[in-house]
């Protein structure tokens, strides 16, 4: 009902892409040209707050500056080498996120969903070279309601029909368990083909969903109990989103596997990264994995500066306040429409409950027009994950705009 109001310099731009792009999403009619911190602007100068930081992309924010001077400067320099010879700064990079996050190795990819792949080769290779799974036997589970990108292994693993209708035949050795289900998992698990269980800490796409004090506890000692690698798919929820450096820091909890993407490159260019100890990580020898891009000098540069930057502005803590003020203000908001407001730190969503099924949707288009950009999932979802370096003036200026645009639904 609000998509009349684009402007016509927008609809040029609109009608571009529908006649020459394919029609795999459905975006907001909001045409975007620049982004500083929390704020974005369209191609008519109008400033929005930004609510949904790229999918956790843009922890540090819009163009930092930090990240943006790495990148500039290595991209003068020197982009890439491929992984034929080695280059000065892969090595330097290798061991800054290593040592950050405490494991022994790195295995650089550029998509999230690379990430995923990557993990679960490593976790099908561990299983048969390590653990000793009979050949072509190697199972991974999945969590029902997960989302980590749309390759083939990846919708093969989908518990949602609008990612894997009519796109089959599917990958073979996957399984699904429900997710926050302790008991369903450890039933699972006493199958002992069962290489690794993959899982989002918190399940971004599904809709912000938070599992019980005491799930990734539960996880890390049923897998230890087992001999199954615990896989966490930290590409949304990690580096700082969750008010912690990862979600699984709220529970004191190490993965074996490690997935990282997003945030990793401040939204500059698809960055990421499997991290592993030696046990796992060589057990891939040269030539059986790999990537033309992955571990280019100048995602090395960009990363070790976007993860620099998480820390000196000490971004977990101030998600971990702000997050807390945030889901506090949409409480006091009282509105009939909200049926639940859930999330960790700066990463949230609320649950639209209307007559009208397009509820969500006409509220990101009222949202939008009242400056604030966010973005239904699931149709009665809508998530609100701002850059982490908000604060409390910006978050409680963010919360009038949704607690005025909440009253359109009225109508």
């Amino acid at each position: 009902m609000h998509d009349s109001i684009i402007s016509n310099s927008s609809s040029y731009y609109l009608s571009l892409e529908e006649k020459y792009g394919a029609h795999n999403y459905h975006p907001l009619p909001v045409v975007l040209k620049k982004g500083l911190g929390v704020y974005v602007w369209d191609i008519d100068n109008k400033k929005y707050f930004d609510f949904l930081s790229g999918y956790s992309a843009v922890n540090q924010g819009h163009c930092h500056p930090k990240i943006i001077e790495s990148l500039i400067s290595q991209a003068s320099i020197l982009t890439l080498t491929s992984r034929a010879f080695h280059n000065n700064l892969l090595g330097e990079y290798e061991k800054y996120i290593t040592e950050y996050f405490g494991y022994d190795k790195v295995l650089p990819m550029n998509t999230g969903v690379e990430g995923g792949e990557t993990a679960i080769k490593l976790a099908r290779r561990w299983g048969y070279a390590v653990k000793g799974i009979e050949k072509n036997k190697a199972k991974i589970l999945f969590a029902e309601g997960n989302f980590w990108g749309r390759t083939m292994a990846a919708i093969s693993s989908s518990t949602d029909p609008s990612s894997y209708k009519d796109f089959g035949p599917f990958m073979p050795g996957f399984e699904i368990v429900p997710y926050n289900d302790l008991l369903a998992l450890e039933k699972a698990f006493q199958d002992n083909t069962i290489a690794g269980f993959m899982f989002e800490p918190i399940q971004g796409e599904a809709g912000v969903v938070v599992p019980d004090e005491g799930y990734i506890s539960g996880i890390r000692n049923l897998c230890t109990k087992y001999n199954v690698l615990m896989i966490a798919d930290e590409i949304q929820t990690g580096l700082a989103r969750t008010g912690r450096m990862l979600a699984c820091d709220h529970e004191d909890v190490k993965p074996d596997i490690l997935i990282l993407g997003k945030a990793l490159s401040g939204g500059t260019l698809p960055i990421s990264a499997v991290l592993a100890n030696d046990e796992i990580m060589l057990t891939i020898k040269p030539g059986e994995h790999g990537s033309t891009y992955g571990g280019n000098p100048l995602a090395c540069k960009v990363a070790m500066t976007a993860l620099q930057v998480l820390k000196e502005e000490k971004m977990a803590e101030n998600a971990e306040k702000m997050g807390q003020i945030l889901r506090t203000e949409l409480l006091k908001l009282n509105s009939p429409f909200i049926s639940c407001i859930r999330g960790r730190g700066l990463l949230n969503a609320i649950v639209i409950e209307h007559e009208n099924k397009e509820a969500a949707w006409d509220l990101c288009l009222v949202l939008k027009e009242n400056g604030l950009l966010a973005k239904p999932t699931h149709g009665d979802k809508i998530r609100f994950a701002p850059p982490l370096l908000i604060n409390e003036k910006e978050i409680r200026e963010a919360v009038a705009i949704i607690g005025k645009s909440l009253q359109s639904l009225n109508k």
